[in-house]
């Protein structure tokens, strides 16, 4: 079938059933999971791919994990040739240095058979609540080197024709503090990939292989042709900008500087993370799959919601990512707390972007998702691990204000009820609620962040902490005003006081407290 001869009616319904299967992938990963991270925060992503790794379809989730899931199947692939796979089959990941992102988030491939062959490749990528480390959760802010952050697994096959290599689980249950949990998580992913297969099966029967795959083809075509189109309005010309993350978690007077040209020449576009810091001792460098994700996701704001979510966006993009720098570590740089690395680079690039889209693009985010991490023991002596990702607020518009407690850019992870937190942790949740006035000051004014209060009700346990935007604000556009800065501290049951400078690794103890308060984003233009 050529281009010309395809129906765009039957083109656009086999788009929307792809998406829709993505979707079905992702509505089991979020129901079947236990760990609260997924259950509550929605931390997982679920895609369908072409056999030669080619991205063809997304859930609606989150664009840091549908970014990174990118490279890790293409790496599972590379090590496990289509041709030689089987039905039954599944392979996983989660090593940074070889196309992961970082050690709690592991990726998970099935491939598709239909007619005797793998016609696409089903694949789930999930925050798991831990696989070892200094800390619990697999996120220590102290990390100088990523054997400290828990176990690495390359490319591996866990499954041959339906069968499950019950070495490759053991050795994984014996490195995480959470092994019953990790393996209802698994099987979550795997129930997701099998169920996206089965029904990208039913397509092919009923369309027929041959013609499925012309399709899906024309459509990842079509998207680049459309990409191209989008960015082909946007004027020619280079834009800088530069942003700073508070810390490493290791030198915590030391701000970390990410600085970004991006260049726009006809339908291309080029991202250089020139003048970035080199990598830092602490925990806080990205691996390019991290930056590819944020890349993706700021190229896809700009260009329209409108073309279909593929690999034909991204083939526009061209990254200039300097070795050994913040961006692109050597190992065995620690690299667990990637996260707000690649929100404040995110923002960099659309605030790059925003000199050329002045009235398209939005004020700075807060561009960050505090991580905390609990663990310890209940009263009845079993053990838990809890982590929950908190938000700030988003940067306002020319179209009006910014809103409260979001995850913006390359996160969508949902603030996690107080009843959720509660009730699988022996935590109380005092205080809940907007902080308000802490967006930027404008004629439209930034998005507030949130306040929260835990107390600690049966210690000792651990806390976790990785903020960002305590020292470093959000910037205004258009003549508006900055957030507000994040601000976190102890209180201890003496009365003592310690404040967090941004990232903290400690012990809690009963009747402790855990005060929070997140960052605002950027107000726009001048108030009146």
């Amino acid at each position: 079938m050529s281009a010309a001869a395809i129906d765009p009616a039957l083109l656009e319904i086999v788009r929307r059933r792809l998406e829709g299967i993505a979707e079905e992938m992702q509505g089991i990963l979020l129901r079947s999971a236990v760990s609260p991270i997924v259950r509550e925060a929605n931390d997982a992503s679920a895609s369908l791919f072409l056999p030669d790794g080619t991205v063809m379809a997304q859930s609606v989730s989150l664009p840091l994990l549908l970014g990174c899931l990118v490279p890790a199947v293409s790496r599972m692939v590379a090590n496990f040739p289509v041709s030689r796979m089987q039905e039954g089959d599944v392979y996983l990941m989660n090593d940074p240095y070889d196309g992961g992102t970082h050690i709690p988030d592991v990726s998970l491939l099935v491939p598709v058979f239909a007619e005797g062959r793998v016609i696409a490749l089903a694949g789930t990528i999930l925050h798991h609540q831990d696989l070892g480390g200094l800390t619990p959760g697999s996120v220590p802010t102290n990390a100088t080197e990523i054997y400290q952050e828990g176990l690495r697994l390359p490319p591996l096959q866990l499954s041959r024709a339906g069968k499950a290599d019950p070495q490759i689980l053991r050795i994984i249950a014996c490195n995480t503090r959470t092994p019953d949990a990790f393996e209802w998580d698994l099987n979550a992913q795997i129930s997701a990939c099998r169920t996206g297969a089965a029904r990208m099966a039913e397509l092919a029967e009923r369309y027929g292989v041959s013609q499925l795959t012309t399709l899906m083809e024309e459509l990842v075509g079509r998207a680049e042709a459309a990409t191209r189109a989008a960015i082909r309005a946007i004027p020619d010309g280079s834009w800088r900008y530069c942003d700073f993350l508070d810390n490493d978690g290791v030198d915590l007077d030391r701000p970390v500087r990410v600085e970004v040209e991006v260049s726009i020449r006809g339908d291309d576009v080029t991202i250089d993370f020139t003048g970035t810091s080199p990598q830092v001792r602490g925990p806080i460098n990205a691996v390019p799959a991290g930056v590819m994700a944020g890349a993706f996701f700021a190229i896809c704001a700009v260009t329209g919601p409108d073309i279909p979510n593929n690999g034909g966006c991204f083939r526009p993009l061209r990254l200039v990512l300097p070795e050994g720098s913040l961006v692109n570590p050597k190992p065995p740089a620690a690299v667990n707390a990637r996260t707000a690395t690649v929100k404040i680079l995110t923002n960099a690039i659309l605030g790059a972007l925003a000199q050329a889209l002045p009235d398209r693009i939005p004020a700075a985010n807060a561009g960050v998702s505090v991580v905390m991490a609990l663990s310890g023991r209940n009263a009845d002596g079993t053990a838990f691990v809890v982590t929950e990702a908190m938000q700030g607020g988003s940067g306002a518009s020319a179209r009006g204000p910014g809103v409260n407690v979001i995850s913006t850019d390359v996160g969508n992870t949902m603030n996690q009820p107080v009843e959720a937190m509660e009730s699988d942790a022996p935590v109380r949740v005092r205080h809940l609620a907007v902080r308000r006035n802490s967006g930027g000051e404008g004629l439209h004014t930034g998005g507030c962040g949130a306040l929260r209060e835990y107390e600690v009700l049966h210690g000792p346990m651990t806390l976790t902490f990785r903020g960002e935007r305590h020292f470093n604000r959000a910037r205004g556009a258009a003549g508006g005003g900055d957030g507000a800065v994040a601000e976190a501290y102890i209180l201890r049951q003496n009365g003592t006081r310690e404040v967090i400078r941004s990232k903290l690794s400690t012990i809690l103890q009963s009747g402790d407290r855990l005060v929070m308060a997140t960052a605002g984003g950027g107000g726009w233009g001048k108030g009146e």
